[in-house]
């Protein structure tokens, strides 16, 4: 007799593609227009503008670029309106999280920065918004959009130092409005599951007693994961998955978006873990 497994508590929605429209509620018109226009058969005719917004070398031109920039972005753009229509309480894009892509530029495989765009959507209905990226790299681009603002703070753990992209130093804090609501924690090669729990549940603390955030985006890059590619720290996928575990515990609204990850085996099975951990669900091992 065949097992019916029981059905997660989990709804899957097809988001509409994102439109230039949307996009340029933060990118610039003719960026949009580029990355609309571009394709590996036209390169040539586009040499100029390929150098100033920074498409080439970490940020390939290839077929179906701007198809693919519209459904990760309408993905978590999507995401936040069911947030703000509180159809849900954690909606999860795992194709999104482009952390390091300007308002004209791309930047480190990062071509719109959905997050952005999410986070927008979610200030017409809350307040104070909290952002926290625990990729390895920096959350450059998201900080660089709310550096002066106080509806949003921006909370970054990354390796910083001779590291790509070279932000997120422990005084870079804000300004105007928005100083002391930019927080970065820099952290060193090989920090593991214990020394980043030791950091990351007292500083969320702290940071969510004092900002009293109204929702949440939780940026979870498996770049910090031990045996990345690219990465240098040694967290394992439950140590990873505790971050998310505890932001969870606050009960705020929550977007959790991907994000960094250059081991496949490494990606699927972390976001994949964290996904169950999201449905208070446990999976086989």
């Amino acid at each position: 007799m065949q097992m019916i497994p029981k059905r997660l508590p989990v709804d899957i929605y097809h988001p509409h593609k994102a439109n230039a429209e949307e996009m340029t509620k933060y990118h610039s018109d003719d960026y949009i227009k580029f990355l609309h226009s571009i394709c590996p058969d036209n390169m040539s005719e586009y040499s100029k503008q390929i150098q100033r917004f920074t498409v080439g070398e970490d940020c390939p031109v290839f077929d179906g670029l701007f198809e693919f920039c519209q459904l990760f972005t309408g993905g978590s753009v999507a995401s936040a309106v069911k947030l703000n229509k509180q159809q849900m309480n954690i909606a999860v894009n795992w194709a999104g999280g482009l952390h390091h892509a300007k308002k004209s530029e791309a930047s480190d495989f990062c071509y719109i920065n959905d997050i952005i765009l999410a986070m927008l959507e979610l200030l017409k209905y809350y307040q104070r918004v909290l952002y926290i990226d625990i990729d390895i790299h920096h959350g450059d681009g998201v900080e660089k959009a709310f550096y002066t603002t106080d509806q949003v703070m921006t909370v970054s753990f990354d390796k910083y130092g001779e590291y790509f992209p070279g932000t997120g130093d422990l005084w870079d804090i804000g300004a105007g409005k928005g100083k002391y609501y930019a927080v970065n924690y820099p952290l060193r090669d090989g920090t593991d599951d214990e020394s980043y729990e030791a950091i990351f549940k007292p500083v969320m603390s702290k940071v969510i007693k004092m900002f009293q955030p109204s929702a949440v985006i939780l940026q979870c890059g498996s770049d910090s994961l031990s045996e990345d590619r690219l990465g240098c720290f040694n967290l394992i996928i439950k140590g990873h998955a505790k971050c998310m575990e505890f932001v969870k515990s606050f009960n705020l609204p929550m977007l959790m978006l991907g994000g960094g990850g250059y081991s496949i085996h490494n990606v699927t099975r972390c976001w994949t873990y964290e996904t169950a951990v999201a449905l208070d669900t446990e999976i086989p091992k």
